[in-house]
């Protein structure tokens, strides 16, 4: 028989809390991701360059072809051998509203721990045993918070570090979101 999402409201509501805590802590307490990003040399001096081009907040490339002639044009390639070649986001300016981030941050875990519920749901009966709805959860909350971290490095030069590190806590999230399910799993 099917296991319905309304059955596992408990291990999606805890599971989803837990994850929020630990990922607070990972990002608050541990060292690991302050690695994450580099500072840049002379920081000032690039702030003063770029604040007079007054870019509103988005994500850019730099430079960037409008076609794929341009692309193969001499200037362009000229630019890219001259650098900086980058790839940018510009967010408003001011201090970081941290409690809209961390109210869309929850939110994206428990859309994730439904997801993780109604595939386990679907693979697994009631009465399943704790490691075997443990692995199917686990597996699929891996994969729901660590592969969309890999395009970024392969294509967009994200640090492999951050994207590792990241993976771990992907990594840890989905122990933690699978221990819920399978202790919760109903009987």
């Amino acid at each position: 028989m099917i296991v319905g999402l309304h059955s596992l409201w408990l291990p999606i509501l805890l599971a989803s809390v837990a994850v929020f805590i630990v990922s607070s802590i990972i990002h608050m307490a541990l060292p690991w991701h302050k690695g994450d990003y580099r500072k840049v040399p002379n920081e000032d001096r690039m702030m003063e360059a770029l604040r007079p081009l007054a870019l509103p907040p988005g994500d850019y490339m730099l430079p960037r072809a409008g076609s794929m002639e341009e692309m193969k044009s001499p200037e362009f390639k000229k630019k890219l051998s001259d650098g900086p070649v980058m790839m940018f986001t510009v967010m408003p300016p001011g201090p970081f509203n941290m409690g809209s981030s961390m109210a869309l941050w929850f939110l994206y875990v428990v859309i994730a721990t439904v997801l993780v519920a109604y595939v386990t749901g679907r693979a697994l009966p009631f009465g399943t045993p704790y490691l075997r709805v443990f692995r199917i959860a686990g597996a699929t909350a891996f994969i729901g918070h660590a592969l969309a971290l890999w395009p970024m490095s392969i294509w967009y030069r994200r640090s492999l570090r951050a994207t590792i590190v990241s993976s771990m806590d992907a990594l840890i999230y989905a122990l933690v979101t699978a221990g819920f399910l399978g202790w919760l799993w109903p009987r």
